[in-house]
């Protein structure tokens, strides 16, 4: 039998069939293209200690159609059963939250204006990433957002729209951590002054942390050196993390498959902006976010401690061929070149004191880095890890406790 890790590893890389016995449209949450296409899948949860692994189990590629994984229905319960030998392995398929089926006071359908993925709600802020407008394209070549904002989501979301669904979330679905992300975006406003995709996240920001609480992340394109402001400015209104989407560490690779952030800002501007935020926030509350099984292992590596080298927190993201990306027909990763990337992460982050899995906080899209400790050999190191990590969550309950709640603006991260 796979440990729990090796099983989602393994998910993310072959996929899923659909057994005709599963009723998942009842049975578990829809499956959602909305922002870059990443979370298009089935949400499932594995068992595992000491706490259950979410995933976002690719099921419509056409490689997970011919994955030897398949999901079975027996006597009500679910299992995700290898083809290779019938080991059977018992998972629970989340329902769909209630309020996903409601309009917002503005007659909008709340799945429209965000969507959890895990415990977690991602929200889209702005029109699609200007990248897409490009002539030929800038589009990353993995990325789906300019086809489905617009299309599965609203393409300008309303704030009062997004604090209506932040609290539907909040209170039905228990999350607490908003996730705002927008791909390129500048405006030149009549007093010359230019305004980023970082700074249209402001105003959302500000109400979900006035009127609804919980953590609040943001994900942008770096702005300029000149506007790092905008970072304090965005503090102040109440984030608590920013992540910044590299990608690739091979600057070959980065360019080509990037060709928008490559010839707009460049790769180097996303560690001078990991760096700067890094010392505004705290080591390990800004993420270096990295795509695993594209470019070289060793490349992927070198990304992991150039992140961590920055003061930031690794996330690394199993390549998936989303459907209607110009690498939809790319092979996705072999499981087992995953999971050696994935026990160096956790290495990694051992060796940097990086606290991981402090904060309530289930990600699907990707493998968290606590979940990776199984892929290790046990030690005193890891024990002493898995040790000083286990006593922060527990000291860390009443602040995330008291950040659920709704606080103005003056409370932002630094408190």
């Amino acid at each position: 039998m796979r440990k729990p890790i090796e099983l989602e590893i393994d998910l993310f890389c072959l996929g899923m069939q659909i057994g005709s016995s599963c009723q998942t449209d009842d049975d578990g949450r829809r499956i959602s293209r909305t922002r870059a296409g990443l979370g298009s899948g089935l949400e499932i949860v594995i068992p595992a200690s000491p706490k259950a692994i979410w995933v976002n189990v690719p099921v419509s590629e056409r490689f997970a159609q011919e994955s030897v994984y398949s999901l079975q229905k027996e006597n009500g319960r679910y299992f995700v059963v290898d083809a290779r030998d019938g080991a059977p392995y018992e998972v629970t398929i989340p329902a769909e939250p209630a309020w996903y089926s409601r309009h917002t006071s503005a007659d909008v359908p709340m799945s429209r204006v965000g969507v959890l993925q895990g415990n977690y709600l991602g929200i889209y802020v702005s029109n699609r990433c200007l990248y897409w407008s490009w002539s030929p394209s800038l589009a990353c070549k993995f990325c789906t957002t300019g086809s489905n904002v617009g299309a599965a989501e609203e393409s300008r979301k309303r704030v009062n729209d997004v604090v209506e669904v932040a609290r539907a979330a909040r209170e039905e679905s228990g999350c607490i951590f908003t996730h705002f992300n927008t791909g390129y975006h500048y405006e030149d406003r009549a007093d010359r002054e230019v305004i980023h995709g970082l700074r249209q996240c402001e105003p959302f920001v500000r109400a979900v942390r006035t009127h609804v609480g919980g953590f609040i992340g943001v994900q942008a394109v770096p702005v300029p050196k000149a506007s790092y402001h905008e970072y304090e400015a965005l503090i102040e209104a109440g984030t608590d993390h920013f992540s910044f989407c590299y990608e690739f560490e091979d600057p070959e690779v980065f360019a080509r498959l990037c060709p928008g952030k490559a010839q707009t800002v460049g790769q180097r501007a996303f560690f001078e902006a990991m760096e700067h935020t890094a010392k505004l926030l705290g080591r390990g509350r800004v993420s270096g976010e990295i795509i695993a099984g594209v470019e070289p292992i060793a490349a992927t590596k070198r990304g992991i401690d150039r992140i961590v080298d920055a003061g930031a927190f690794p996330t690394v993201c199993i390549f998936r061929p989303t459907i209607g990306s110009e690498m939809e027909d790319v092979a996705s990763p072999d499981p087992e070149a995953m999971k050696e990337v994935f026990a160096y992460l956790h290495a990694s982050c051992r060796r940097a004191g990086l606290p991981v899995g402090i904060l309530p906080i289930e990600v699907s899209l990707v493998v968290q880095p606590e979940e990776t400790a199984g892929l290790l050999t046990p030690s005193l190191a890891s024990d002493w890890y898995a040790l000083k990590n286990g006593a922060l969550r527990q000291l860390a309950r009443p602040y995330v406790a008291w950040k659920s709640r709704p606080h103005g603006s003056r409370f932002a991260a630094h408190v």
